[in-house]
């Protein structure tokens, strides 16, 4: 694990604020946290050669890495591990904007509940799949290897399952994946009869 780059430590560890708008944006991809004109001009130059994705995963391997620096005692990320992993998605929760109904709430497994309640606000499953996902290839980037890994751990995979299971019985929405059709192929062009009189 020598050989992983840590995160940049130019960011001074008390001047760090999260907050809903210094957090990774995983419950809706299509707004930017940072709507400053500066960043925009700052960061101009090197997002206009990648690709949203690309964007997102270098935001949220950054918004790890100053969790792990605000983290009480602060971490290393070659000590991170995979129950490190699921306290910093327990920690996402306080951002969360997904209504998950508790089994006392009236409206539970209501995909579009009437009337307001006061159950809690959570990140959705879907969100933190792909965070996880995203945390994940960015780590293998900068230089950690695959079986060292605390975003694959199998405790990680377990918590997401948990996560999916719980959020559909609770706002009763099916998350199986739905199989993608292939389009119908084109029957195969018949040769040309070959002319047998020539």
């Amino acid at each position: 694990m020598d050989s992983l780059h840590e995160f940049d430590t130019n960011t001074d560890s008390a001047s760090i604020n999260f907050s809903t708008n210094s957090i990774i944006t995983h419950t809706n991809t299509n707004t930017n946290p940072i709507n400053t004109s500066a960043h925009n001009l700052a960061s101009s130059s090197s997002s206009s050669t990648l690709s949203r994705y690309e964007n997102q995963k270098r935001r949220d391997w950054n918004t790890f890495g100053q969790y792990l620096r605000n983290h009480r005692p602060p971490l290393s990320l070659s000590r991170c591990s995979g129950a490190h992993v699921l306290e910093f998605l327990r920690y996402l929760d306080q951002f969360g904007k997904t209504k998950v109904h508790t089994q006392l709430c009236p409206f539970f497994g209501h995909p579009n509940p009437p009337a307001p309640c006061p159950c809690p606000l959570r990140q959705a499953w879907g969100s933190l799949d792909a965070l996880i996902g995203r945390l994940r290839a960015a780590f293998e980037e900068h230089g950690g290897k695959p079986e060292a890994n605390p975003f694959g751990a199998r405790a990680v995979r377990l918590y997401l399952r948990e996560v999916r299971d719980s959020q559909s019985k609770a706002r009763g929405i099916s998350y199986e994946k739905k199989k993608r059709k292939r389009p119908p192929q084109p029957p195969a062009a018949l040769p040309p009869p070959s002319n047998a009189s020539q």
